[in-house]
């Protein structure tokens, strides 16, 4: 063999630049770790690595990760399977910083991950599918009537088989490629710069060959951007009350907190000083009273009866920013009182006043 042939050969071999690289597409996991992504409600348990290094996901709790980054224009691959039939579980993109009120999933554009035992109807394919989630927007092609798109054919594979995914988004369009072929389409969608996020809901779901291509950036109205990560993090982890200090009458029930009649306040373990924001969400029931907050050991009586939270039933967010001693509350966004005089360090807590449910406990440093 000539000299020069010797020498490329060895090149070849030894060259770290992988046919990933070539193609332009980038692992998003490095099969170790979470390295690249936010653990946004789920529990340290939720998401492992195997001795193979594909993602494992338990189904438990019902929440998401997401990356990082926000994306606008990119091609994203991904190899999944469901370990367990009937599975549920679902990519996310352009999504925000974190889950929507009320919901354990984020705003955003799902893709459906169901395993083929799950049943087609009406209102949803086993897989394929792609539609709009609690709050964002998207023209379907091969639509019923509604926001969602439907495959033009089934052609996943049940478990415990893999499937490859090929996910496009640009400018506001997407299309889903399932095993090699496009299926599914969708235009005109907000927002359509964001996160994207991994779901977990209820089955066991191995993913491997995750990575993205990113494709140019093009002029976008700032109004179609998701939120951007506001430094919130999770206080509950969906399976257990770890992370908050004894008390009677609570239970984990999944994503949901729930206090039954006459249970004590629900207390974090860990305290808080210096300006923080924070973030959860209340559903009343018919005898639910009249709950409150608790911010460094001071109580903070929430008008429940009063026109911002309407009728029991419905979540409601209530959104709190201390800074120094002030407390600011918002109730779904609007202005829902202010309170002086928290004091300098102590936990948060939830104080209940009858039967009620609660989501989405999150907190940030403010700077």
């Amino acid at each position: 063999m000539p000299a020069f042939r010797i020498l490329l050969a060895t090149f070849l071999f030894l060259s770290p630049l992988t046919a990933a690289d070539q193609d332009g597409f980038e692992p998003l996991f490095n099969g170790k770790d979470l390295t690249g992504w936010v653990v946004v409600n789920t529990a340290p348990s939720t998401w492992s690595f195997n001795e193979e290094g594909y993602l494992v996901c338990s189904g438990k709790p019902i929440g998401e990760i997401r990356t990082e980054r926000m994306y606008q224009n990119f091609i994203l691959e991904a190899e999944w399977r469901h370990l367990v039939p009937k599975g549920n579980a679902g990519i996310f993109v352009w999504a925000d910083d974190i889950t929507a009120r009320g919901q354990p999933f984020h705003r955003g554009v799902e893709v459906q991950v169901l395993e083929n035992a799950y049943g087609n109807t009406k209102s949803y394919s086993t897989h394929g599918d792609i539609f709009p989630i609690h709050g964002a927007t998207m023209t379907p092609e091969n639509g019923r009537g509604g926001s969602r798109a439907f495959p033009t054919e089934e052609r996943a594979k049940p478990s415990p088989e893999w499937n490859h995914y090929r996910i496009e988004c640009r400018d506001g369009e997407i299309s889903l490629a399932v095993n090699g072929k496009v299926v599914t389409r969708g235009r005109d969608c907000f927002p359509r710069k964001g996160y994207i996020c991994l779901e977990s809901e209820g089955g066991v779901v191995h993913w491997r060959n995750v990575r993205i291509k990113e494709l140019p950036d093009t002029p976008i109205d700032p109004a179609h951007i998701a939120i951007a990560d506001r430094g919130y993090r999770c206080l509950y982890t969906g399976v257990d009350l770890s992370g908050w200090r004894e008390a009677r009458g609570w239970q984990s029930r999944d994503w949901e907190l729930v206090n039954s009649a006459g249970a004590s306040p629900l207390l974090t373990a860990e305290t808080f000083s210096g300006d923080l924001g924070f973030i959860v969400d209340l559903k009343l029931a018919e005898d639910s009273g009249g709950p409150a907050l608790s911010v460094r050991g001071k109580t903070i009586p929430l008008d429940t009866t009063g026109p911002l939270f309407g009728k029991p039933g419905t979540y409601h967010r209530i959104e709190g920013t201390l800074i120094g001693g002030t407390l600011n509350l918002l109730i779904d966004g609007m202005e829902a009182g202010s309170h002086t005089g928290i004091p300098a360090d102590g936990p948060l807590g939830l104080i209940p006043d009858g039967p009620a449910t609660w989501a989405n406990p999150y907190v940030r440093t403010l700077k």
